[in-house]
């Protein structure tokens, strides 16, 4: 009895006490975020360094005091901690390796990495003691990420405002005098890189391989890892692991993933963080074997370590499938070292990865699932989805057509290879033009007929629901059929005897209106900012923007301070999508109820 009433009297102060152990808890974070980033992105003597330590171990204190009073002023103890699974299992090691700590006097942890000889083990167990910590505030931002529906504004204006703000935390941190070989980059050469990063697409106005020190290519992975799917996603994510998912959150989701209900936009995000990490991961493994060091042209490779040699594959991987074609090579894959005669694999394995990121997670799941594979096997007949099949088709037709374009018309620079190495190297820039950014070819050298090809192939782009650019295959698809339907006379476009509503009709023509008025408005501007580059050379480079490919014929570099924020707008306006942004930016909507007398125009 005496229980019940102590409980009854902390509830009556449940209320302020969860107010104040929210606002607790997210300074907590944003003290987190300041000292790692003070710890990471500054030269440290050692009274700093033993100072931060300390400080590690306050923070860790404060997260779990705050969680166990959650726990304890909650109304139901046991319910709060089945919904808080994953932070109660962190919390639980967190109390037992303090615990033990106090009894054998040394962290486990380190004593184990000390035991196995792993070193440098008190460096080692400092990043896992970081990461731990990034881990707890992720999880805060998730659960700030559930007050969402309490903020009265669009979700496009959410999701828009997520990526500047992930372009403008990228900015700061590449910022850092750790993150660069130099100590120091301008402040619009961060912002072009952050920007680039995070919309994955892959210009560079500095060489990442040499400017760059790990910490700032860590950065710039995680960038475009994030970018790639969306920071919102992520975060969506971890609330749904926390089971706080709101119906703002679900319609950003949905809006982004191009879901047709709130139920399969939340149910598809598991599966795609799970389809990444299963791609990057078997991604990551096959380019680690797929460096042929026998075969470096000089008999040296660019990393001594297999630590070294796990993080290229790694960042390899997830630049390759989040379409980003960012490398840690100078030149990219055109460098000297990866020439198809000597990387053959790396090049097939690298644009594999690249293709399974532009066809959409919706597509690989629909495809690749083992549900659905065995209903395949036991239902032959049964046809595959139209949200499925367009995309794949779609994709089979410009990757095979921008091969067989690239084998023809630059034959003179492929017939110094043999057949199966030109129709690799044909097969690899078809891939990556349609979003990913890398090259094996120089493409200030190719032929007018294939820049145009080039082009097209970068407008249209890839699957809807990936992590590659450009107006999307079902957009290009849809305006085709719709023009073979006003040919024939026919009222409703008709595939697989199902029709496409009107809807998406004039969303499809609205979007081709917005990207090509955008991008003319961008390449008169790239005029006026860059009157002595040719006008194919300025088409190409805003084009590769826009789509957030990455394709240069080497001219980001040579870029003005006035053209590098062009095409930074244009990479953001390319990620976000040009029909996200003008919602976000339009006010709300006017009735449209009054009925008027029809009236005809001429058309043609």
């Amino acid at each position: 009895m005496g229980r019940s009433h102590l409980d009854s009297f902390f509830l009556q102060y449940s209320e302020i006490a969860s107010y104040l152990l929210r606002w607790i808890s997210y300074a907590t974070s944003i003290c987190t975020v300041l000292l790692l980033t003070y710890r990471y992105g500054f030269p440290l003597n050692q009274q700093e360094y033993q100072q931060i330590q300390i400080m590690y171990k306050l923070i860790l204190l404060l997260f779990l005091l705050v969680f166990l009073g959650r726990w304890f002023f909650s109304i139901n103890r046991q319910l709060f901690l089945q919904q808080s699974r994953l932070e109660a299992t962190l919390y639980g090691l967190l109390i037992i390796h303090t615990v033990a700590e106090q009894l054998i006097g040394i962290p486990p942890l380190l004593y184990y990495l000390l035991l196995f000889s792993l070193e440098p083990a008190r460096l080692i167990y400092e990043h896992l003691t970081a990461i731990f910590m990034i881990l707890l505030t992720v999880l805060d931002l998730a659960r700030f990420s559930a007050t969402l529906a309490e903020i009265q504004v669009k979700p496009s204006v959410i999701f828009v405002g997520s990526f500047a703000l992930l372009i403008l935390a990228g900015t700061i941190l590449l910022m850092l005098p750790e993150m660069t070989v130099n100590g120091e980059i301008s402040f619009l050469d961060a912002l072009f890189t952050a920007a680039s990063a995070s919309c994955v697409t892959g210009l560079t106005v500095v060489d990442t391989a040499t400017f760059f020190t790990l910490k700032g290519k860590i950065v710039i992975m995680l960038l475009f890892q994030l970018g790639g799917l969306g920071v919102v996603s992520f975060a969506t994510f971890f609330a749904t692991l926390m089971g706080g998912v709101g119906i703002k959150q679900q319609s950003m989701i949905q809006s982004h993933l191009s879901a047709e209900s709130l139920t399969e936009a939340k149910a598809a995000l598991r599966k795609i963080v799970l389809i990444t990490v299963i791609v990057e991961v078997l991604g990551s493994i096959a380019i680690y074997y797929a460096w042929d060091q026998e075969r470096w042209t000089d008999g040296r490779a660019p990393f001594t370590t297999t630590g070294e040699r796990i993080f290229y594959s790694v960042f390899h991987a997830i630049s390759a499938f989040c379409n980003a074609g960012f490398s840690l090579f100078t030149d990219g894959y055109y460098n000297r070292q990866f020439h198809i005669c000597h990387m053959f694999g790396l090049h097939f394995v690298t644009a594999v990865i690249i293709v399974l990121g532009g066809l959409g997670f919706n597509v690989i799941e629909d495809i690749f699932s083992p549900a659905n594979i065995r209903e395949r096997l036991a239902k032959p007949w049964k046809k595959m989805e139209l949200s499925t099949k367009i995309p794949l088709l779609g994709t089979g037709l410009l990757l095979v057509g921008g091969t067989l374009a690239f084998m023809i018309l630059e034959y003179d620079q492929l017939r110094v290879l043999n057949i199966g190495q030109a129709l690799i190297t044909a097969f690899f820039q078809s891939a990556v033009t349609r979003t990913a950014g890398f090259n094996t070819m120089d493409f200030s050298t190719l032929h007018n007929p294939t820049l145009i090809i080039c082009i097209f192939l970068m407008f249209i782009g890839t699957a809807p629901g990936s992590t590659g650019g450009g107006i999307k295959i079902n957009t290009f698809a849809i305006v085709i059929l719709s023009a073979f339907r006003n040919i024939r006379g026919e009222k409703r476009i008709i595939v697989q005897h199902r029709f496409i509503p009107n809807e998406l009709v004039n969303r499809a023509f609205t979007l081709l209106l917005f990207a090509f008025t955008y991008n003319s408005l961008a390449v008169l501007l790239l005029t006026i900012t860059e009157p002595s580059q040719p006008i194919h050379v300025l088409v190409f480079e805003q084009i590769s923007a826009f789509a957030t490919v990455g394709l240069s014929m080497n001219l980001t570099p040579l870029l003005s301070a006035s053209s590098k924020v062009i095409i930074i707008v244009s990479m953001f306006v390319g990620r976000v999508g040009p029909l996200t942004l003008a919602i976000a930016l339009s006010g709300m909507p006017k009735t449209n109820l009054l009925q008027y007398p029809r009236t005809y125009l001429m058309i043609g």
